[in-house]
């Protein structure tokens, strides 16, 4: 396709339903916690009403210029229902991307969270919702419609790269993304360290929670 201030590619395959169904009640924690702790975003916050499972979804990148708003404008047409818009607006905050009006359209259009590097704005709307929003911070400052930009290309969020078809999942922890041919052994360890920690929660209650290990770490301390 020509490249005339938006390089637009197509969207990658969706990821599974049964992978997206499984990812919804794992919290983003105990996937990090398998992924040696070091992967997912940084400084990027959600400004939407909390709700009871975990964003997960397959990612449709785009790259803009910081305040400018053409590209992800055009991006929606390449979002599905199940889809993440995942915006690098290069971490700018001096004028918002998106707002009340263009993410209540991502919800109406079957997208299920928008992921931003750069700002929002209409905070007080966004949060009345439990239609995910994530961004690096608030201006009221509206957006210009210049471009130019690309659409699913690799992007960096919160230090996070993104792939087009990654599998995004985000709470009010955080936001992480990887391939989904990593999703099924990663569910599996979840699921398994999620079991972990309730016998940890119950030989707690019951009052036999054993604190030895703590030896064992003060001993490798190095001072």
């Amino acid at each position: 396709m020509p490249y005339k201030a938006i390089r637009k590619n197509p969207s990658a395959p969706q990821v599974a339903p049964h992978i997206i169904a499984a990812l919804h009640d794992i919290p983003v924690a105990a996937l990090s916690d398998n992924m040696h702790r070091n992967i997912g975003s940084v400084g990027l916050q959600p400004y939407h009403r909390p709700g009871h499972k975990t964003m997960a979804g397959t990612a449709v990148t785009v790259k803009t210029r910081g305040g400018d708003n053409l590209t992800p404008m055009r991006a929606f047409e390449f979002c599905r229902p199940g889809d993440v818009l995942v915006i690098d607006a290069g971490g700018d905050v001096t004028n918002a991307v998106i707002g009340g009006i263009l993410s209540f359209y991502a919800a109406t259009i079957g997208t299920v969270g928008l992921v931003l590097d750069g700002a929002v704005r209409d905070v007080a709307e966004i949060r009345e919702r439990d239609y995910p929003v994530y961004a690096r911070g608030v201006n009221h400052r509206g957006p210009y419609k210049d471009g130019p930009g690309e659409i699913n290309v690799p992007v960096s969020v919160g230090g996070m790269i993104v792939n087009p078809g990654d599998i995004v999942v985000g709470d009010q922890d955080g936001l992480m993304a990887f391939s989904p041919d990593e999703a099924e052994l990663l569910i599996e360890k979840a699921r398994a360290h999620l079991e972990t920690e309730a016998r940890t929660i119950q030989a707690m209650k019951e009052g036999r929670w054993d604190r030895s290990f703590l030896d064992a770490l003060e001993a490798r301390c190095a001072n």
